[in-house]
């Protein structure tokens, strides 16, 4: 569940900011993001949020927003799989919208090149150096089969052993939604073994990959595999920027009572 909390937050930010956009439930006339692409059939923990809320609102209604709950409890997930702390910044209003297209097109995916995924996070007001970092989030987590399958039938740049475990669970044909651990070494352990497994062409993700492929990645990508302490202080930075792209304060938007729709 961890790792679906952190995912959460990463999915929320990357749409028109940290404003808990991802939590709303489509209605008749609204439609909101977990249908898109990088969303449908994957995003988790939309119940545990709705539990922290409810508590939430039991004890000081509308003072708490449901971006802030999902801001801390990324944070106090990784913490509790053994990866680094940081400060909260807290403050944040909720949205009244979503953006279906935005999702769809703002969102990393898993078959980007090292040039687009630098150009999206740059988007983001996030560098290069930030994009790494935050890509060791997948040292916990899973991933679907129709987001790797393409990298293990026809890519060569892939550890044979992985192959053949990935095939197993992920037919060329069938099992879209069939999920692997993006971290095989240690799944349920925030660590650097996702960097490790860079380095041994064990990345599960074609994006993944492109973090130790011959090119500007390289460097940094190897310093976290031996270095776990500089991957954490720099994952817990970038995690700090990243949520705090583009926060709704002030009068903007909402404290939602109920994270799944609007007041």
């Amino acid at each position: 569940m961890g790792a679906s909390l952190l995912r959460l937050h990463f999915h929320d930010c990357f749409v028109n900011g940290c404003d808990g956009s991802v939590l709303l439930d489509d209605t008749p006339t609204f439609t909101g993001e977990k249908s898109a692409v990088p969303n449908n059939n994957f995003l988790r923990g939309f119940d545990v949020i709705d539990s922290i809320k409810a508590q939430i609102e039991g004890i000081c209604p509308q003072v708490v927003s449901c971006a802030d709950i999902l801001a801390v409890a990324a944070r106090d997930s990784v913490v509790a799989l053994g990866g680094p702390t940081w400060v909260v910044n807290q403050g944040r209003r909720d949205s009244t919208t979503a953006s279906l297209d935005t999702a769809n097109s703002d969102i990393p995916a898993p078959t980007l090149d090292l040039g687009d995924l630098t150009k999206l996070f740059s988007n983001k007001g996030l560098s290069t150096t930030d994009m790494i970092a935050l890509s060791g989030g997948h040292t916990i987590g899973q991933a679907r089969c129709v987001n790797f399958r393409n990298r293990i039938y026809s890519e060569s740049n892939i550890d044979t052993s992985l192959v053949t475990s990935l095939r197993s669970n992920c037919p060329n044909n069938t099992g879209d939604n069939n999920i692997s651990p993006l971290d095989a070494s240690t799944p349920y352990v925030f660590d650097n073994f996702y960097y490790k497994n860079l380095l041994n062409k064990k990345g599960v993700l074609h994006s993944d990959q492109q973090l130790f492929n011959g090119g500007s990645a390289d460097s940094q990508t190897t310093t976290y595999s031996s270095n776990m302490a500089k991957f954490f202080t720099d994952f817990s930075a970038a995690m700090v920027k990243m949520s705090n792209i583009s926060p709704l304060t002030g009068s903007n938007g909402q404290i939602r009572k109920n994270c799944r729709k609007v007041n």
